[in-house]
C-alpha cells in the first residue's frame, strides 16, 4: 500500500513567528516532522510552504519542497494545490500532516493511510482518548463521536456527547472518560477528493465551529476514523510549546 505524505508549512504565526524554522537540537523544526513522516514508510514525503526563507531552508534536507500561494483559506485548499502541482493520480492516498509536530508518530502516519486504504470513505482520521476531565470542557480540545461503523457522526469545541445528569446538575464525578475522544488533526484522503472538496459550499456547522471537516460531513460524505496506535504528543504553538519538545528531543 503506497501513499504520499504532504507536510505544509506556512512562515506565519502570530504566537511563534517563523515558526517551521525554529531550531530544534540543531535542525529546524520542519526537519524534525519531515523525518518522522519519512519513517512512517510513505512513498514521497513533500513540504509545501508559502515563504522563500521556508523553501530554502528545506532545499538543504530534500528536493522534496513546493512553492505554494499565500492566500489560500485553509490547509485543505494548499493540499489541493500540491495535488495539482504533482499532478497525483484520483486514487492516491495522501496523507495531511502539520508542520508544526516534531514529536510525531511515525506509526499514526502509516496508521491513517491504511485505515483509508481499507475502507470505501474518500477521508480518513485519528481519535485519542481523553485523559483530564477539563480536556471535555476545553474548546480548543476538539471532541468526536462514531457510529457503529467507525465512521465520524460529528466533531465539536463543545462536549459530546452531551452527559444529561452529570452536565445539567454540574456534577462531574459523574462523567466517564471512556465516553469521550479528542480528535487528531492528521488527515488521510483520496487525491481525487481533496479536488472535490475546495468545490464543496461552505457550511453554516463549519464556520460556527472552525472545524473545516464539517463541511465533508455537512455534504454526506465519509470520515472514517480510528483510535491511534500512539498517543499523540502535542504540537507546538508558543515559545513554552517549544521550550517543551526541545527538552523531550534533546533527553
Amino acid at each position: 500500500m503506497e501513499f504520499v505524505v504532504v507536510i505544509p508549512a506556512r512562515y506565519a504565526s502570530t504566537r511563534l513567528p517563523g515558526k517551521p524554522l525554529a531550531d530544534i537540537c540543531g535542525k529546524p523544526m520542519i526537519q524534525h516532522v519531515y523525518e518522522k513522516a519519512v519513517a512512517s514508510g510513505a512513498s514521497q514525503v513533500y513540504v509545501a510552504t508559502d515563504h522563500q526563507t521556508v523553501f530554502d531552508a528545506v532545499k538543504k534536507f530534500t528536493d522534496n519542497v513546493l512553492m505554494t500561494r499565500e492566500d489560500h483559506q485553509s490547509g485543505t485548499e494548499r493540499l489541493a494545490e500540491v495535488v495539482e502541482q504533482l499532478k497525483l493520480e484520483s486514487d492516491t492516498i495522501v496523507v495531511n500532516v502539520q508542520g508544526d509536530e516534531p514529536l510525531l508518530a511515525s506509526e499514526n502516519v502509516s496508521q491513517v493511510a491504511m485505515l483509508l486504504a481499507d475502507s470505501d470513505a474518500p477521508m480518513a482520521t485519528l481519535s485519542t482518548s481523553i485523559d483530564e476531565i477539563d480536556d471535555i470542557f476545553n474548546p480548543n480540545c476538539v471532541k468526536v463521536i462514531n457510529d457503529a461503523d467507525n465512521n465520524a457522526l460529528y466533531f465539536s469545541r463543545s462536549p459530546i456527547p452531551y452527559h444529561r445528569d452529570a452536565m445539567m446538575n454540574d456534577d462531574r464525578d459523574k462523567l466517564d472518560l471512556a465516553d469521550f475522544a479528542r480528535h487528531i488533526g492528521i488527515y488521510a484522503y483520496r487525491a481525487g477528493f481533496i479536488k472535490d472538496y475546495i468545490e464543496l459550499p461552505e457550511s453554516r456547522l463549519e464556520l460556527l465551529e472552525s472545524l473545516e471537516q464539517l463541511r465533508v460531513l455537512y455534504h454526506g460524505h465519509k470520515i472514517k476514523i480510528a483510535k491511534a496506535l500512539c498517543a499523540p504528543q502535542a504540537g507546538v504553538d508558543t515559545p513554552e510549546d517549544l521550550a517543551r519538545v526541545i527538552s523531550v528531543l534533546g533527553n
